[in-house]
């Protein structure tokens, strides 16, 4: 009777360890042989050559830049839908529908609000500043169109989570410290945030990890310079073909990434 749990998980379990741990294992051990089988650091050796460093730092900043962005307004939606108002639910439904929009749909739109003449974007600034900006003369600025895309689509995951969390808080928390004196932004750096300290780690891991795989977006918006992690190893995978180790090596040093994000937000959030 007490194996009845551990069976009904095993599908599950071997799901997880025919198609995602054994690739992931293959693909950082052969990440580790040359071009003659043999087991050496070729093929990280050989990535200087291909930009790794900037794939590297780009990664690192759209991850946080976009992370900082969608925390700032998730928090935002959420401080607003948690209070009850007129028209609560229409605006619970409109802020969720882009995460409705196919990534590829919502990357050419803002292909269209991004461009550098009669875009909307340049639109409203030269209506409002007189000014025209070409948002992919610098690595800078192209990285920014990506982070401002990707948190329009996915800013509403993380308003639900915080919301969730949000609607956990006992109300008489708040009750007895606006009694006590407290103000409003007391009462969000002492009750809010330590209350919310779990599900912002469920929210910077689950949209951490997809950042730093963020793929689709960048390759529409700003193509492959300035590259990305991602876009690096499909630019190795498809055009240095069949040396697939450069990718494989790309690929593995974007998991350690991805690892060691993960286990830094677990410890802070003091999750297990």
């Amino acid at each position: 009777m007490k194996l009845t749990p551990f069976l009904l998980v095993l599908p599950a379990l071997a799901y997880v360890i025919g198609f995602a741990f054994f690739p992931t294992i293959e693909a950082v051990y052969l990440s580790f042989q040359d071009p003659h089988g043999g087991f050496s650091l070729y093929n990280y050796e050989e990535l200087s050559y291909f930009n790794l460093s900037g794939a590297i730092i780009d990664t690192i900043v759209v991850t946080i830049g976009a992370l900082a962005i969608q925390l700032a307004l998730g928090f935002l939606v959420a401080s607003v839908l948690a209070r009850e108002f007129f028209g609560k639910r229409a605006l619970s439904s409109i802020t969720i529908i882009p995460m409705g929009i196919a990534t590829v749909v919502a990357a050419v739109t803002f292909s269209f609000v991004f461009q550098t003449s009669g875009g909307y974007a340049n639109t409203i600034l030269h209506s409002l500043f007189g000014l025209n900006v070409n948002w992919y003369q610098s690595s800078i600025s192209s990285l920014l169109v990506v982070m401002i895309a990707d948190s329009w689509k996915n800013t509403p995951i993380v308003a639900l989570i915080l919301l969730a969390g949000m609607s956990s808080i006992p109300k008489e928390l708040y009750y007895a410290s606006a009694i006590d004196g407290a103000g409003p932004i007391r009462r969000f750096f002492y009750i809010t945030l330590p209350n919310l300290r779990s599900f912002i780690g469920i929210s910077l891991i689950l949209r951490g990890v997809q950042e730093f795989n963020i793929f689709a977006l960048p390759l529409i918006l700003i193509g492959e310079h300035p590259p990305l992690l991602t876009t690096l190893i499909y630019d190795l995978y498809t055009t240095t073909f069949p040396e697939v180790g450069l990718a494989l090596a790309s690929a593995t040093i974007l998991l350690g990434f991805i690892l060691v994000f993960s286990s830094i937000v677990i410890k802070l959030s003091g999750g297990r």
